[in-house]
């Protein structure tokens, strides 16, 4: 708290007045976060891309905002505030279905994926997944960098959807790496 007062200016009794914890600071903070990621994926599907180059997008975005190594975020939250981590999780799964979900009708729309596939089962493994690459147990950050992890599991999740035509979508991304950065 000493090092937020003196970086804005003010004194920690100030903060406290906004905040009556330093774990609801942590928490607005994370949620003020959460926020500006969902904007900026908001942002990209506006564009109206092909759904796998959308996914790529959203990818590339999501590597730009968060780091890779143990000082992240997400890894703080997790060892020194796991009351947030654990809401943050909850919030962040529906949206996060909700932006997988219209993915999957978009990509269906447009012949990319497979039509029968179970939307709902979709939506959530792939979330699921997404934390599973996270378990520092199976994929230890010093063996792992959080970039390869999230390019192999969208390749992974992709080819398990894909149409011919999407797999050719597919291939041209992952052979020209310059276009999907």
């Amino acid at each position: 708290m000493d090092d937020i007062a003196n970086e804005l200016g003010i004194s920690k009794k100030t903060i406290y007045s906004h905040f009556s914890t330093k774990s609801k600071l942590v928490e607005a903070s994370t949620f003020h976060f959460l926020s500006q990621m969902s904007c900026g994926v908001e942002n990209i599907v506006s564009q109206e891309k092909n759904a796998i180059v959308e996914l790529f997008d959203i990818k590339n975005f999501a590597m730009k905002n968060l780091k890779d190594n143990k000082s992240s975020p997400q890894f703080q939250l997790k060892k020194y505030y796991p009351k947030v981590y654990n809401l943050v999780q909850k919030n962040h799964l529906q949206i996060m279905e909700g932006f997988v979900l219209a993915n999957l009708e978009k990509g269906i729309k447009n012949g990319i994926y497979r039509e029968n596939i179970s939307l709902d089962f979709m939506s959530k493994i792939y979330f699921v997944g997404m934390l599973g690459i996270k378990d520092e147990y199976h994929f230890p950050v010093d063996k792992y960098s959080q970039h390869e992890l999230l390019e192999h599991f969208l390749e992974y999740h992709l080819r398990a959807i894909v149409t011919e035509k999407g797999l050719k979508t597919l291939n041209t991304l992952l052979n020209h790496p310059h276009l999907n950065n």
